[in-house]
């Protein structure tokens, strides 16, 4: 049993230190995703080694297992800190609108709809119960904009790409667009939505994305989507308006890539100082993670953001409603 604790620790530390290089394949970056996973077998490990091998945490044991258990602790709080500002123990990056908050709202319903999946109408009874002002689909295809076609009526102006490879994205909305484009950013067959629409008098943009994953079915390292995201936020840097971004980024909220994107683009972050929101995988208890993400420019408060129950695809769908502050 001790030489099976003392293989979990070095495994680890490892997977702790993994990120760390200076690699982009997807056999490195993968250990950028289970941080609180991780986090939790380092305190199993810690917790039955103190009660089954106390002496082994002693300083006056040999020196090789004391710096093991030292490095393993410090990988705990290391891995913690990653993951802390997505906790209610921070503080909150984005303010909570009141009812008295003047501003008009506005509301997303993002869902990766897990293109075999045909419970289409798991997805309908959320709108339909949620009343969401832009509903943007991802992995969708021709098949899921034929049985979508109901929203129509609620919501006329949309953007179509209907693909068969898992990157379709299909955009509708209550808004009327004043502009809508269709881009391939990196790769030709991943695309993105980059739509304007007026609220309030004010041009506000809505950027939706859902880049490839590093993968050993996808690409084989994260640079394209890296470089997607870098990108979206050197571009969002160079505007002064209202912005959204959503989408599933393939990337989780605590990635140095996604904290990068945050810093170049000046995007909040509701998630910060409140929960996870984990909204991948949804059959897997042990596998969770923040996949599917809203930001925004510092133009919005915060009136509401959850997870939304299971449609039948690997994620949940996410719902988040802003207030978009009055005009100065």
């Amino acid at each position: 049993m001790n030489i099976l604790l003392n293989t979990m620790a070095i495994f680890l530390i490892a997977a702790t230190l993994a990120p760390s290089l200076p690699s982009k394949h997807w056999l490195v970056r993968v250990w950028e995703f289970p941080r609180l996973q991780l986090l939790g077998l380092m305190v199993i490990v810690l917790i039955t080694q103190g009660v089954m091998y106390p002496s082994a945490l002693s300083v006056f044991n040999t020196l090789i297992t004391s710096l093991l258990y030292i490095g393993l602790i410090a990988c705990a709080i290391y891995q913690a800190i990653w993951i802390l500002p997505y906790t209610f123990f921070y503080k909150k990056e984005v303010v909570k609108a009141s009812s008295q908050d003047a501003g008009e709202s506005i509301s997303i319903l993002s869902s990766n709809v897990f293109m075999p999946n045909e419970d289409y109408d798991k997805l309908l009874k959320h709108v339909r119960n949620t009343n969401p002002d832009f509903v943007v689909t991802l992995e969708s295809n021709k098949r899921w904009e034929i049985a979508l076609s109901a929203l129509n009526e609620t919501h006329p102006h949309q953007q179509h790409c209907p693909l068969e490879n898992l990157y379709g994205m299909h955009l509708y909305s209550k808004y009327p667009l004043k502009t809508a484009k269709l881009n391939y950013l990196v790769e030709d067959d991943v695309p993105s939505m980059l739509v304007t629409i007026d609220m309030d008098g004010q041009d506000v943009t809505l950027y939706f994305l859902h880049p490839k994953p590093p993968s050993p079915t996808e690409n084989k390292t994260a640079k394209p989507r890296d470089v997607e995201l870098t990108m979206v936020g050197q571009e969002i840097a160079k505007k002064d308006g209202p912005i959204i971004v959503a989408g599933d980024l393939n990337d989780v909220a605590w990635s140095p890539t996604t904290r990068k994107f945050k810093k170049i683009s000046g995007m909040l972050d509701p998630r910060i100082g409140r929960a996870f929101f984990n909204t991948f995988h949804a059959h897997y208890p042990l596998v969770k993670w923040p996949l599917d993400h809203v930001f925004h420019s510092s133009h919005f408060m915060l009136e509401d953001i959850r997870k939304l129950p299971d449609i039948g695809s690997d994620h949940y769908p996410l719902l988040t409603r802003l207030k978009l502050k009055p005009k100065a």
